[in-house]
């Protein structure tokens, strides 16, 4: 129960940072205004500040107060923030930032999983291939299959920096692969360069296997540019990933 008032406690406040309510700069209410405004305890505010603190939304010390930081200081990897973000709404330029380092990131994991990959990295990366097909076939969540391929790539570099990176960039790459798959026709494209990543790795070919991810990545940043130019509303982590309706014959 108190876990679950904490959680509440964080996600008002880190929202209520996120979408400027206290301005950058500024200092958040007193202890007891906030307790009285939030309805809960002086160890729920106080341990729901210390988790901002750690993850960069605020600073404290003495004759400081408890003040917001800039967004430079935010930790960006971290899911509640990003889950915030999205329920205020994503940036453009957040969503450019992450498609800048995927390009940066994965095809040099890629490169390494072509030459480090396990039978069960090949296992769980063609259980989520076989899961994205099946989506686009027979409908059904393609971004969740989508997502254990590229963190199941990043884990086959068996590079412990890396793999912790998958896992932070989680709700970001959730969130950028709603955004292409949000394309009529984006999931059906991208499947066979999914296919053309996984045969290179499988082969242990890992020039092959780098290039293939780039043209992968590349198509994926084409088509969330496509849907950024568009001003459509971008998808809010708050929400349960969109389902294909599938295209198999019937």
């Amino acid at each position: 129960m108190i876990r679950n008032v904490l959680g509440h406690t964080l996600d008002l406040l880190g929202v209520a940072i996120i979408g400027g309510r206290y301005a950058v700069g500024g200092t958040l209410p007193a202890e007891p205004l906030l307790c009285h405004e939030l309805g809960v305890s002086r160890t729920v505010v106080r341990e729901a500040v210390k988790s901002l603190v750690a993850k960069g939304l605020l600073v404290t010390g003495p004759k400081l107060g408890t003040r917001v930081l800039s967004t430079e200081h935010w930790n960006w990897f971290d899911p509640d923030l990003v889950r915030w973000q999205s329920q205020q709404g994503l940036s453009r330029d957040l969503v450019r930032d992450l498609q800048e380092l995927r390009r940066i990131v994965e095809p040099a994991a890629v490169r390494l999983a072509a030459q480090r990959a396990t039978a069960d990295d090949i296992a769980g990366l063609e259980t989520a291939y076989a899961g994205m097909r099946s989506a686009i076939e027979d409908g059904g969540d393609y971004v969740t299959s989508d997502l254990r391929f590229h963190q199941g790539l990043l884990t086959a570099s068996h590079n412990r920096m890396v793999q912790q990176m998958g896992k932070a960039l989680g709700a970001l790459l959730r969130t950028c692969f709603e955004i292409s798959t949000s394309r009529p026709d984006g999931p059906a494209r991208s499947l066979p360069l999914h296919r053309a990543v996984l045969d290179a790795v499988i082969a242990q070919d890992p020039v092959r296997a780098e290039q293939a991810a780039l043209v992968l990545i590349d198509g994926a940043a084409l088509d969330v540019e496509t849907v950024l130019n568009s001003r459509r509303k971008l998808p809010s982590l708050a929400l349960p990933a969109p389902v294909l309706k599938g295209n198999r014959p019937r």
